[in-house]
C-alpha cells in the first residue's frame, strides 16, 4: 500500500490495480474543490443563510449568519453570538448535501469535506467491496467520519432511491470509468431543485468523432472529426444532460464547461419548469461541417419568438447551406445536436477566479486553474465552436500567421474574436466563413503559395481562384493580445510527467486485464523498439483491407524486405 497526498486529505491506496486513482485528475478533483466552495456560498445566500468566505488561512472557513439575524446593510453582525462558523470537516446544519457516486478510493470526498465549509453530509458510493472498505479506512484516517459516510450501493440505485423518498442531494458528482451516459438519467432526477451536477466524460475518442455512431447511441447525438472536437464535446454532453432532464420537465443551466487533457467537465444547475423546457429545442443545434475546407455552420432546431409577454416556439427554418460547400465545393458532415448556447456563466467564473486570488496557494493546480478560468472569461459566450490557426493555413497551403496577426486582421474588420481554453490555436470569432477566407485569401497575395502545385479541384485552388472583397489588415491592434496573454498566465501547460493519461480500469484482484496487457507489448512502441520490421506483419495496410495492395499476401505493414 501507498500513502497519497493530495490537497488537505491523505489516503491509503493499495498498490495492486483494485481501486482506480489517476493522478492527472488532481486538476479535476481541485476545480472541482473551487467550484463547489463557490456554489456553496452563493447556495447558503439564497437559503437566508448570509456569509463570506474567509480566506486567511488555510483550509478556509465560511461565516454563516443564521437565518432572521442578518443585520440591515449586506454585511455579517460583527458580534460573536450572533454568527456562527462552518468549518471544513464539520457538518453544518442546512448545509448542502453531496454524494459522490463513483468514488472509488473515496479521495475526492475526503477531499470535500476537509476542504469546502458548508456541507452537511457526503455520501461516498461506490458498487466494489474493495473499494467500500478503502473509503471506510480513508475516511477515519482522515477524521472526517461525522461527515462522510461510506456506502456500498449502485449509483443509478441509490440516486433512484433518494428521489423516491424525496431526498435530493444538492450536489452530485459523477466521475465514472468512460461514459457517464448509463447514470444521466437518475441524476438529473435525484439532484434538488437549482442543483449542482458535475459530470466527467473520458470516452473523448467517441466524442471527438472517432466513433460517430456510438456517441448517438450514448449522448443522443452524432460527432465530427474536426479541428473544434474538443469544444463538440462539450456541447453533447450538456445537450445529452438537458435531453434528459427535459423528460421531467427540468432543464440545466450550464456554470462551466472545461476540456482538460483528455476529459471534458460540466458543471450545470437543473431547475424545473415546463415553460422553460419548450425553449430547450431553440437550445440545440445541428452542425454542417465541410470536408474540404472545414467551415462549419450551426441550423437551430427550433425558433423562440417574442409573443407578447410570453414567447411562441416553432420548428426553424434551414438549412443554412447549399448541397456543396459554397467555398471548395465539397460535401458537408452533419453532426449534432448539440447545446448552441453558452458554456459559462460569466459571473459564477469570476466569482470562482476572485475565490482562487484571496486564497493564493490553496491548490497545487492553481497556476493552471487562473490561467485556464481567465481564458474562459474572455472567450465569446455566443460563439460556438472556433477555427484554428493551423487549420485556416493548411487549407489553403500557406504558412501560417501568428495569432496577433489573424485576430489584428478581425479585428480591424469590425468583428469581435477571442481564445479558447480548448484548443491554444483556436480562433473563435463572429466573422463568417467568408470574411475568414478572404482574410486568408488577402494573407496569401502577401505569402504568396505556389498555385501551379495545386490541384484544381483542391480546396486551396478553388479558394484562392476567388478574388477578395474584404482587403485585410495585419497591422497590430491594440486589442489584439488578450489578458490572459499579456499576464504570461499558464492556459496550456505541458504535461508535467510520462504517460500523463488515461490509467487502465481497475479489476478485482488488481493488475491489469491481459488482453489490454497484450495488446500495449504489442502497440506501443512498435516502431522505435522493432525497427526492422519484425513482427508487424499482423498490421495489414489500408490497400490490403481493400484488396489492391500488389504485394497480396505477402503484404505486412512496413511493407520492408524480410
Amino acid at each position: 500500500e501507498t500513502l497519497i497526498t493530495e490537497g488537505q486529505a491523505t489516503i491509503v491506496f493499495p498498490n495492486a490495480n483494485e481501486v482506480f486513482y489517476n493522478p492527472v485528475q488532481g486538476f479535476n478533483r481541485d476545480l472541482t474543490c473551487a467550484v463547489l466552495t463557490e456554489f456553496a456560498r452563493l447556495q447558503l445566500r439564497s437559503k437566508g443563510i448570509r456569509g463570506t468566505v474567509a480566506f486567511g488561512g488555510s483550509p478556509p472557513s465560511l461565516a454563516v449568519v443564521l437565518p432572521g439575524e442578518e443585520e440591515q446593510g449586506g454585511s455579517p453582525p460583527a458580534a460573536p453570538e450572533t454568527s456562527r462558523t462552518a468549518r471544513p470537516g464539520e457538518a453544518c446544519e442546512g448545509g448542502l448535501r453531496v454524494l459522490e457516486a463513483l468514488a472509488a478510493s473515496g479521495l475526492r470526498s475526503v477531499r470535500f469535506a476537509r476542504e469546502v465549509p458548508g456541507l452537511g453530509a457526503v455520501v461516498a458510493s461506490d458498487r466494489s467491496p474493495r473499494a467500500a472498505a478503502l473509503m471506510a479506512r480513508n475516511v477515519a484516517r482522515n477524521g472526517v467520519g461525522e461527515l462522510v459516510t461510506p456506502c456500498l450501493a449502485d449509483a443509478r440505485m441509490l440516486m433512484y432511491q433518494s428521489k423516491s423518498e424525496r431526498e435530493p442531494f444538492d450536489v452530485i458528482d459523477l466521475d465514472p470509468y468512460g461514459s457517464p451516459a448509463p447514470f444521466l438519467d437518475a441524476a438529473v432526477q435525484a439532484v434538488s431543485e437549482g442543483g449542482l451536477l458535475c459530470v466527467t466524460c473520458t470516452d473523448m475518442a467517441v466524442m471527438a468523432g472517432n466513433s460517430a455512431e456510438t456517441c448517438y447511441s450514448k449522448y443522443g447525438a452524432v460527432s465530427l472529426k474536426g479541428k473544434f472536437c474538443h469544444e463538440m464535446a462539450l456541447r453533447i454532453i450538456l445537450h445529452s444532460l438537458d435531453l434528459r432532464a427535459n423528460c421531467y420537465q427540468r432543464f440545466v443551466v450550464p456554470l462551466l464547461s472545461v476540456s482538460a487533457d483528455f476529459y471534458v467537465r460540466v458543471f450545470v444547475r437543473v431547475f424545473t419548469g415546463q415553460a422553460k423546457v419548450k425553449a430547450s429545442a431553440s437550445k440545440q443545434a445541428l452542425v454542417f461541417h465541410c470536408v474540404g475546407c472545414g467551415s462549419h455552420h450551426l441550423q437551430r432546431l427550433g425558433r423562440a419568438t417574442s409573443h407578447g409577454s410570453g414567447f411562441k416556439y416553432s420548428a426553424a427554418t434551414g438549412p443554412p447551406v447549399g448541397p456543396t460547400c459554397e467555398f471548395c465545393q465539397h460535401r458537408h458532415q452533419v453532426g449534432g445536436p448539440v447545446w448552441a448556447e453558452p458554456l459559462h456563466d460569466p459571473a459564477f467564473v469570476e466569482g470562482v477566479l476572485a475565490a482562487l486570488e484571496r486564497s493564493p496557494g490553496r491548490f497545487s493546480t492553481e497556476p493552471r486553474m487562473r490561467g485556464m478560468l481567465s481564458v474562459i472569461a474572455e472567450e465569446l459566450s455566443d460563439v460556438p465552436l472556433y477555427y484554428t490557426l493551423d487549420g485556416l493555413s493548411s487549407t489553403i497551403r500557406s504558412n501560417t500567421p501568428s495569432l496577433l496577426q489573424l485576430r489584428s486582421a478581425l479585428l480591424h474588420a469590425g468583428f469581435r474574436v477571442s481564445l479558447s481554453h480548448a484548443c491554444r490555436n483556436a480562433v473563435k470569432t463572429d466573422a463568417p466563413p467568408a470574411v475568414l477566407w478572404d482574410i486568408m485569401r488577402c494573407w496569401a497575395k502577401l505569402h504568396p503559395v505556389k498555385r501551379e502545385r495545386l490541384p484544381d479541384s483542391s480546396p486551396a485552388a478553388r479558394i484562392l481562384s476567388v478574388e477578395p472583397t474584404l482587403q485585410a489588415s495585419f497591422a497590430l491592434h491594440e486589442d489584439a493580445n488578450p489578458s490572459s496573454r499579456k499576464r504570461g498566465l499558464k492556459r496550456f501547460p505541458e504535461n508535467p510527467e510520462a504517460f500523463w493519461g488515461p490509467k487502465a480500469r481497475a479489476k478485482p484482484g488488481g493488475g491489469i486485464a491481459p488482453s489490454l496487457q497484450e495488446k500495449r507489448e504489442r502497440l506501443q512502441n512498435k516502431r522505435t523498439q522493432r525497427p526492422d520490421g519484425a513482427g508487424l506483419k499482423q498490421f495489414p495496410c489500408k490497400r490490403f483491407k481493400e484488396g489492391t495492395c500488389p504485394q497480396g499476401e505477402q503484404c505486412c505493414y512496413s511493407h520492408e524486405p524480410p
